[in-house]
């Protein structure tokens, strides 16, 4: 009797991990088609919208710029900027000092290029670049907190880890660890959500670091209003 059990019992565990798994699977693919589902859905009623847009430059800890500018969706479906007042007027640099310091703000205006271009290709989230990182087996769920996770999703050893309310069915954040050139060269972002009076959920505050070069980047929107309203 007692061997029967044993024999019983070993044929049971593969059936309950496959059981498990397939649970797993299951929660996986419904959180997926959630977000994918918000974002398609928060993507379409933000273009009724236009907002500001304030972005501060901090470098080694003191605060370098500020910019801000009136956004809105063109009719090609890309965010439209306009600068919002006057460019600050370039600082005269004469003598070997002077070069040089021009071409230490040429080097990082470069740089700053290239980390926005990576930036770029994380957000605003895609829909399809998530469902493509499903398919391809690089979604994952958090263990307690139901995260979703997405690694290598632009590049390989770098993730995503999106945090989504179940109840409201909305993003809340969107976070980003990445590189420029080599994995030493950390770029990080996380993006936080809210939401409008009726509904719409949108990216309310960003937090980008470039970690090599010391510098962070904060972007915050503000003032929505429906365009024409």
């Amino acid at each position: 009797m007692f061997h029967r059990m044993i024999f019983i019992c070993a044929l049971a565990a593969p059936a309950a991990m496959a059981q498990d798994a397939g649970a797993v699977k299951a929660a996986l693919q419904q959180k997926v088609g959630d977000v994918k589902q918000s974002i398609a859905k928060n993507q379409a009623q933000l273009k009724q919208y236009a907002w500001t847009e304030t972005t501060e430059i901090n470098f080694k800890g003191e605060d370098k710029k500020r910019t801000q500018n009136d956004c809105q969706y063109g009719p090609d479906g890309k965010v439209q900027k306009t600068p919002i007042g006057a460019p600050a007027p370039p600082k005269s640099r004469k003598g070997v000092k002077g070069k040089v310091v021009a071409n230490k703000i040429d080097e990082m205006k470069d740089y700053m290029d290239r980390v926005g271009s990576l930036v770029k290709r994380y957000v605003p989230p895609d829909a399809q670049d998530i469902q493509a990182s499903f398919q391809a087996g690089k979604a994952a769920l958090t263990p307690g907190s139901g995260e979703l996770v997405l690694s290598d999703y632009v590049k390989p050893g770098d993730k995503v880890t999106i945090t989504f309310d179940t109840a409201t069915k909305k993003l809340t954040t969107f976070a980003v660890a990445t590189y420029l050139d080599e994995p030493k060269d950390t770029v990080t972002l996380k993006a936080d959500f809210s939401s409008l009076p009726d509904g719409t959920n949108y990216l309310s505050q960003s937090v980008l670091n470039a970690t090599a070069k010391k510098i962070q980047v904060t972007t915050t929107n503000s003032a929505y209003h429906k365009v024409g309203g």
